[in-house]
């Protein structure tokens, strides 16, 4: 049987050598499903997504994931003969992460079924970025026992991040901290998180809630990441590294090979280094990750035992250390400190720019979006100013991933566009504000209003008299008998269909409005043969105004036709009078004018 617990080795120089060695080693294995970068050359070739990315590039672990298949405990597997990092242990999940990665796939792919979102990829990241919650370190509710926090992000080392929360989710004022198990920075919390264990709450210390947020993110922008393009743009928002990239990739294609769950708590974890390493304390404490301020060795390091941190114990004993004393430190003074980019220009004011007022229907999204322009006291743009657009007010409306805080980066020009905003399922009004994050400049506010989504209207696919009489009139006189039509809909009533009344000639599949013969009476008793805006009542009926008729004998057609094309054509006889006909009301036939139907 295959060894199936190896030496991991440490990070450093090793660990990149490795890494290739894993990249190519997965690639050319002929496992179903494998999604492993082709000799570690795509994650080279990919391009960095614009923006700040969600963990602020903090660090993160870089141990990579067995070479060997990855199996259950104590059952058979057949290993690669290359160097092995460590043992099957590794593709054990604590059951609360792993379920909460289950859970996060089948919310994501019931929404967004075209990113298809396999929860492999969420633990790949999650190994990365805490070593799946600290190995399992979690309650029952999925929320971390103690906090897991990246160092502060302050510029040196890292990204430079002010404080976007107020402390509220990382504690500190002063700089922002990437925060939980899926190492979410507070900004991108804020447009991201979610609820994904449905507790009313949407907590980045939670592994449910970070890792439905993670998918989200992941599937922003209409990311299909079954392509291989989307997949690597969606890892590289997370953090903006190639050697990141080709990390996760490695943990992707490993788990999708196998895997297997363990008890919360006992989860391997990350080998860390460095001389104030502790292995489940705070991501920020974590060194060795990447930009750790704990400098690798400059050769390769001894393997250890996995997780001990220590040396095998059938390795060569170092040497004794040398009795002569130590050279006294150089007194030559330090280099001078490198000079620093100067802090950007203070925010002064944000300008409204488009509409002040934007209008959505309920369901749909808002097709203005909101803008600001971030500028000094002296009207200068400001560029790489946080802004955060807030929406207030008893609404349904949100930003992507259901969120109602986005906080944005001002571009080159000062301008910072707000994500489209959608307006919910109810309708009335709100206000968004606009707001320079770290300054005091006045907001800029931007009034929504969401309209009512109109009522489908009335259909009808019949329409017919209500009687079979015979209609007849003496020329001078009217129509003793109304006419009268019910419109139905798949045989029920039909309610509120509009149809259109008109005295025609000739073919009435082509008809033209006739000028003699009956006709309708406007309000001012004025002649017309063509009557708009009639509806059927609730019970799907119209009886039309009385029909008069002019001098003319003959036969006459009154056609009748709804909304949606329904056509009905009633024929109506007129006799010679036998005394002399009074005149038309007006020789010349007005206007055809809306006709109120009777009761």
């Amino acid at each position: 049987m295959a060894a199936q617990f190896g030496r991991r080795l440490r990070k450093g120089a090793t660990a990149t050598t490795v890494a290739a060695l894993v990249v190519a080693a997965l690639s050319a294995s002929e496992a179903p499903g494998s999604t492993s970068l082709p000799g570690g050359e795509r994650a080279a070739e990919a391009t960095d997504p614009p923006g700040t990315a969600v963990t602020g590039n903090s660090p993160y672990f870089t141990d990579l994931p067995p070479l060997n298949t990855p199996n259950r405990p104590n059952t058979p597997g057949t290993s690669i003969d290359l160097p092995v990092v460590a043992g099957p242990a590794e593709a054990g999940i604590p059951a609360t992460v792993l379920a909460a990665y289950k859970r996060a796939e089948n919310t994501v792919r019931a929404s967004q079924p075209g990113c298809r979102l396999p929860w492999q990829l969420l633990a790949a990241i999650g190994k990365v970025e805490s070593g799946q919650a600290r190995g399992g370190r979690v309650n029952a509710n999925g929320t971390t026992l103690t906090p897991i926090l990246g160092p502060q992000l302050n510029g040196v080392g890292f990204a430079n991040i002010s404080d976007t929360d107020d402390g509220a989710y990382d504690g500190d004022a002063t700089h922002d901290r990437a925060v939980g198990p899926m190492q979410f920075i507070p900004s991108t919390w804020a447009t991201w998180g979610q609820d994904g264990n449905a507790d009313g709450r949407k907590d980045p210390n939670n592994i449910y809630d970070a890792a439905l947020a993670a998918g989200r993110y992941l599937c922003a922008h209409d990311r299909d990441l079954s392509q291989q393009d989307d997949l690597d743009q969606a890892i590289l928002g997370y953090n903006r590294s190639r050697e990141y990239l080709r990390t996760v990739m490695s943990w992707f294609d490993y788990y999708r090979r196998g895997n297997h769950e363990v008890p919360d708590g006992t989860g391997v974890l990350p080998v860390t280094t460095g001389p104030d390493s502790h292995v489940g304390g705070s991501a920020g404490d974590r060194p060795g990750g990447r930009g750790a301020t704990t400098p690798p060795s400059s050769g390769p390091s001894t393997p250890g035992k996995p997780g001990s941190g220590k040396p095998d114990d059938d390795t060569t004993p170092p040497a004794k250390p040398p009795t002569t004393p130590p050279a006294k430190p150089p007194t030559t003074p330090p280099p001078a400190k490198p000079p620093t980019d100067p802090a950007p220009a203070p925010v002064a004011a944000l300008e409204r720019l488009g509409s002040a007022s934007v209008t959505a229907t309920e369901g749909e999204r808002f097709s203005d979006r909101l803008r600001v322009r971030a500028k000094t006291a002296a009207g200068k743009a400001v560029p790489g100013a946080k802004v955060q657009f807030q929406i207030v007010g008893d609404t349904a409306a949100r930003f992507p991933g259901a969120a109602t805080r986005a906080v944005v980066t001002t571009g080159v020009d000062g301008i910072a566009t707000a994500p489209v905003l959608g307006a919910g399922g109810r309708p009335g009004s709100f206000v968004v504000h606009a707001k320079a994050l770290g300054a005091a400049a006045p907001t800029a506010d931007f009034a929504a209003t969401v309209k009512a989504k109109p009522a489908p209207a009335p259909r009808s696919d019949a329409l017919v008299r209500t009687s079979d009489k015979e209609l007849t009139a003496q020329a001078g006189g009217s129509f003793a008998d109304a006419v009268e039509v019910k419109a139905t809909y798949k045989g029920k009533a039909a309610a509120g269909v509009g149809v259109t009344a008109t005295m025609i000639t000739g073919d009435a599949d082509k008809p033209v409005q006739n000028d003699k013969g009956p006709y309708f009476e406007d309000a001012d008793g004025k002649a017309v043969r063509t009557l708009t805006a009639l509806k059927t009542g609730a019970d799907g009926l119209l009886k039309l105004p009385v029909i008069h008729t002019d001098g003319n004998a003959g036969t006459y057609k009154l056609r009748l036709t709804t909304a949606d094309g329904v056509v009905l054509v009633v024929e109506l006889t007129v006799t010679a009078a036998t005394t002399a006909p009074p005149a038309e009301p007006s020789t010349t036939p007005s206007a055809p004018s809306p006709a109120t139907p009777t009761a």
